[in-house]
């Protein structure tokens, strides 16, 4: 009998290994990017004076730190990790509880970039899917 179970043990933890995060990933949330991608093949760049739409999480600090009329500082991630300031958008409003909406002030901004001011920062996300 202890021969059968020394067996199968190393087999179970292998078949564990390869489940787990299997598991983890069935009850998490995906990224609101994926939700938000537009599925054509241009890419999307928004202007001064063009509306804007950002996610964000939804915690009090976020709503203690951005409101209406604040202007807002956008970041683009390069490839190599370098962090560049592109340009800066106006908060309109708050849409629900995860979005704000803005208005571009400055520079040429694309989905995904990240918009910050002071501890707390969102993500540019596509206009389309999300309209008010």
């Amino acid at each position: 009998m202890k021969e059968k179970t020394t067996g199968i043990f190393p087999i179970m933890l292998l078949v564990l290994a390869f489940t787990a995060p299997s598991t983890v990933f069935a009850v998490s949330y995906a990224p609101a990017p994926l939700f938000h991608r537009q599925e054509r093949g241009e890419k999307i760049v928004m202007k001064v004076g063009e509306t804007v739409y950002l996610f964000h999480s939804g915690t009090e600090d976020i709503k203690r730190t951005i409101h209406p009329h604040d202007l807002l500082t956008v970041y683009r991630i390069k490839p190599s990790c370098e962090v560049i300031e592109v340009g800066k958008l106006m908060v309109l409003s708050y849409i629900g509880e995860t979005y704000l909406k803005g208005q571009v002030v400055e520079g040429e901004l694309r989905p995904d970039e990240i918009v910050q001011k002071g501890n707390v920062s969102c993500v540019i996300i596509s206009a389309c899917m999300c309209n008010p």
